[in-house]
């Protein structure tokens, strides 16, 4: 089997890089030791995993090169958001409050976006949003807020 200098370069950066999954840095390593010239089995027990999986990860890698060592997409239902659903949530959370409230509740952001509750907190969840948790301190608009506070304070 043969790797061209330009995908050992990228193989071996995989390994070294700390945020490398641990599924891609397992099928460069099975790559590199297959290039220098290792065979299946001695590849498995280095390793200490199935032949097999040497066998998939191999024939991949000569069938697609450096993009068959990625995973393929999964069976399943496509998303049904799309990332510029989810961008226009996130931006109308921010930069925008609902007519007559004080912050969006998942509720009046379902409404406003035509999106279900529960899709809306998936994506503040994903993003770390609380709208309804104040980062200012708000001063109150009460006219007597002053003679309120003179009676607490003192």
């Amino acid at each position: 089997m043969s790797v061209t200098e330009a995908q050992r370069a990228v193989l071996e950066g995989w390994l070294r890089r700390r945020t490398t999954a641990q599924a891609l840095a397992q099928r460069s390593r099975i790559v590199l030791e297959c290039a220098d010239g290792h065979s299946i089995t001695e590849v498995s027990r280095r390793l200490r995993i199935a032949a097999d999986t040497v066998r998939t990860w191999r024939r991949r890698f000569i069938d697609r090169g450096l993009e068959g060592l990625c995973d393929d997409p999964r069976p399943g239902v496509p998303r049904k958001i799309t990332d510029a659903d989810v961008e226009r949530v996130i931006v109308k959370t921010l930069e925008e409050t609902p007519k007559n409230a004080t912050h969006w509740s998942t509720g009046s952001m379902a409404a406003a976006t035509g999106m279900s509750q529960s899709t809306v907190s998936r994506i503040w969840r994903a993003f770390a949003l609380a709208p309804h948790r104040a980062r200012t301190f708000k001063l109150s608009t009460d006219p007597l807020f002053i003679d309120k506070v003179r009676d607490v304070v003192g």
